[in-house]
């Protein structure tokens, strides 16, 4: 399993927030299974305040950035709740340029019985 923690806010708009916690209690099924299509295992996401963290679980050697355009170009139905999505968003401030969801960077994992610290990345290298 490859699992990759992603951010993007809310835009600064109560009625914004409240659309997107709204939609989310009755995600339409074809975004489902659109995206269980595309390799995700397991998807959570979290919010607090404006500030929204996804984490996603994908089949091994599956990317993120190919999971989710294979996911938005799967049908009209999964490309219009995607527009409505990102019509309650908005990119986190550092966010690369023409990056939405942000890649969060791995600090540190508790796993199993041993902590498991991880490589700090090159954020400036990453490509959105």
């Amino acid at each position: 399993m490859n699992r990759q923690v992603l951010t993007v806010d809310l835009k600064d708009d109560p009625a914004a927030i409240a659309a997107y916690r709204e939609h989310h209690l009755r995600v339409w099924p074809e975004v489902v299974e659109s995206l269980r299509r595309a390799g995700v295992r397991h998807m959570n996401i979290h919010l607090h305040g404006r500030r929204l963290v996804m984490i996603v679980d994908l089949d091994d050697g599956l990317d993120f950035r190919r999971v989710f355009t294979t996911h938005l170009a799967s049908s009209p139905r999964v490309a219009e709740w995607e527009r409505l999505m990102k019509s309650l968003q908005q990119p986190v401030p550092d966010a690369a340029a023409g990056e939405w969801w942000a890649l969060m960077e791995s600090v540190f994992s508790l796993d199993g019985n041993e902590p498991i610290v991880a490589r700090a990345t090159d954020r400036s290298s990453r490509q959105p």
